[in-house]
Order: C-alpha cells, then structure tokens, then sequence
C-alpha cells in the first residue's frame, strides 16, 4: 500500500509540485518525492523514457496507474486505486500526468 505521510483530499499545492486527482469520488493529492519517483522508476523503468513515450502517445495504461499510484498520498491498495481509475475514465487523469511529468522534467 502506498502510504506518504499527508493528508489526502487536501487541496494539492503547486508551490510543491503536487497535482489533484479525483479517484471514486475522493481527491487524492498526487506529490513526486524522491522517494516516489524512484519507486516508480524501479517499476516502470527510466522517467525520462516514460516522459518520451508519453510524449508520443505510447505510455501504457500499467505506466500510467503506476506512476500516479507512486506519487499519490493514502491512495489505499493498488487494485482498487486502480480499477476506480479506469472507472472514473484515463481523461479525467491527465491533466494530473500532466502536471507530473512536467515535474520529472522540470522540477519545483
């Protein structure tokens, strides 16, 4: 389970690099630490890559839920995050990823 010290719902903070995604109903904030983005290159390999393929319409749904799952605060267990993801339909998640990866390449 992916349990960043937080508080979830709260309003996400730009000045941090954070990004606000509504999963099933709720506001997850999204925040890229270090620590959550190494945890998602060491599952989805190289950000930089990632940020490419995204770029180029190539990042796989797995890529996607991954790197949000990583960088979300008290998202509660994968599958479910996952499957309310899908539910809630992969539009309303990218202007998060947008924010995200603008993050990996920029930072705050």
């Amino acid at each position: 389970m992916n349990a960043v010290a937080g508080s979830s719902g709260a309003s996400a903070n730009p000045v941090r690099g954070e990004a606000a995604l509504t999963v099933a109903g709720r506001t997850i904030t999204l925040r890229p630490t270090f620590a959550a983005l190494v945890a998602a290159e060491g599952e989805l390999g190289p950000l930089f890559a990632l940020v490419e393929r995204a770029a180029g319409g190539g990042l796989t749904l797995n890529e996607l839920a991954g790197l949000l799952w990583h960088c979300a605060i008290d998202s509660g267990e994968r599958g479910a995050f996952c499957d309310a993801l899908v539910a809630g339909g992969l539009a309303a998640a990218t202007p998060a990823l947008r924010v995200l990866l603008g993050q990996i390449l920029g930072g705050r």
